[in-house]
Formats: C-alpha cells, sequence, structure tokens
C-alpha cells in the first residue's frame, strides 16, 4: 500500500492578506501522554465487519504511539493473544472485556465498559 503525499498548506487554498503565515499543528502522535489517573477508557466487545470474529477493543487512550503499543503489548501477554493498536485504540482478539477491566484497574486507569 503506497503512502499518500499531504500537502503542505492542507484545507489552505488562498489568501488575500499579505502577512498570512500558515501554522502547521502538531500531530497526535506529538502530545504527551496522560497520566494513568486521567486517562478515561472504555473497553467493549465487536464483531461488525470481522466475519463474526470477537475483538475486545480499549478506546480513548491519549498520548504517544509508544505508549499505546506498550500498554497493548502489556495487554496482550496477559490474555495471551495477538492484536494491534493504533490512531489511540488497542484491539485484542477475542473476548477478553472483564479481564482487562480488571487489570486496567489494577494499575490505576479509569475504565467504563461499554456495550453488552
Amino acid at each position: 500500500m503506497a503512502k499518500q503525499k499531504k500537502q503542505r498548506f492542507e484545507g489552505i487554498v488562498y489568501s488575500t492578506d499579505s502577512d498570512y503565515s500558515y501554522q502547521e499543528f502538531d500531530s497526535d502522535e506529538d502530545r504527551d501522554t496522560l497520566p494513568k489517573e486521567k486517562q478515561k477508557l472504555k473497553v467493549g466487545r465487536d464483531k461488525k465487519a470481522r466475519k463474526g470474529k470477537t475483538v475486545t477493543l480499549v478506546m480513548g487512550f491519549i498520548g504517544k504511539q509508544d505508549d499505546l503499543e506498550s500498554l497493548s503489548k502489556v495487554l496482550k501477554q496477559k490474555c495471551g493473544v495477538g492484536g494491534s493498536a493504533k490512531d489511540g485504540e488497542i484491539l485484542i482478539q477475542g473476548d477478553f472485556k472483564e479481564k482487562i477491566i480488571q487489570y486496567l484497574e489494577s494499575e490505576g486507569y479509569s475504565v467504563k465498559g461499554i456495550g453488552g
């Protein structure tokens, strides 16, 4: 899959201001990771668009990609399954909602279960 080029001035077509200076915004990856106590994570199950296979989603993580991947790695090891981490979400293969909620609460995260 080829990466798409991003335009330098995304969303800006033309400016009549002679003193206009485009300000680039920091990407999500550059944000500092919130402390565990301030993270508000949501844990739920999902089957849609996965050929009927159940996965557990951990959503709402705010922070650096490295920290997300390290949390994902720990959760995958605790459950003994595979998964992935991207865009502030952790996907764990299988139905481990209760186990993940218990682990995250024991680590000091603010966790809420969603769905059935």
